[in-house]
């Protein structure tokens, strides 16, 4: 894959994330079942990556460890978006990445700081991203769906479901 190809498919994973920051975060614990936890997204880079950050305390970091194999989901339900992220994450310690992206709202779960030697990144690389986003107006697809469940007939709504490949 081209590095321009690469960087297209970044940037259009990064417009259909949006401004969804909390995601569900899916893992394999060491029993092989999957675990899913709320996570903030702190950025998607310009290689498509998402990073969170995480505690070297928390199951989720050891599950990586295990099976780093993962799945992260957005949602955006007022906007009728969502996108589901398939990937591999890495455990990352890097402090100089800690803080570049800290804020002040990382401060209020990690009260000790960016120099919080249990404080890590958690970057997670796609393999593929599957979304959902239906064009049509809340107030038409509300009606699409009162009309399907009076006739017995499916929605018919403007939704557009893709793949986007990285």
């Amino acid at each position: 894959m081209s590095d321009q190809y690469a960087r297209a498919h970044a940037a259009a994973l990064s417009e259909k994330i949006g401004s969804m920051r909390f995601a569900m975060f899916t893992t394999r614990d060491q029993n092989g079942h999957l675990v899913s936890q709320p996570m903030t997204n702190q950025e998607v880079d310009a290689d498509g990556a998402l990073w969170f950050y995480t505690r070297t305390t928390t199951e989720l970091w050891d599950n990586i460890a295990h099976q780093p194999e993962v799945n992260v989901s957005f949602a955006d339900p007022d906007n009728s978006t969502w996108v589901s992220v398939s990937g591999r994450a890495e455990r990352v310690v890097e402090r100089a990445r800690i803080h570049a992206l800290w804020n002040p709202m990382v401060q209020a779960w990690f009260p000790a700081g960016p120099e919080d030697e249990h404080v890590v990144l958690v970057r997670v690389m796609p393999h593929a991203a599957e979304y959902w986003d239906a064009n049509d107006s809340k107030m038409v697809r509300m009606f699409a769906m009162a009309k399907a469940a009076v006739t017995g007939s499916t929605p018919d709504v403007d939704a557009e479901h893709g793949t986007i490949r990285m």
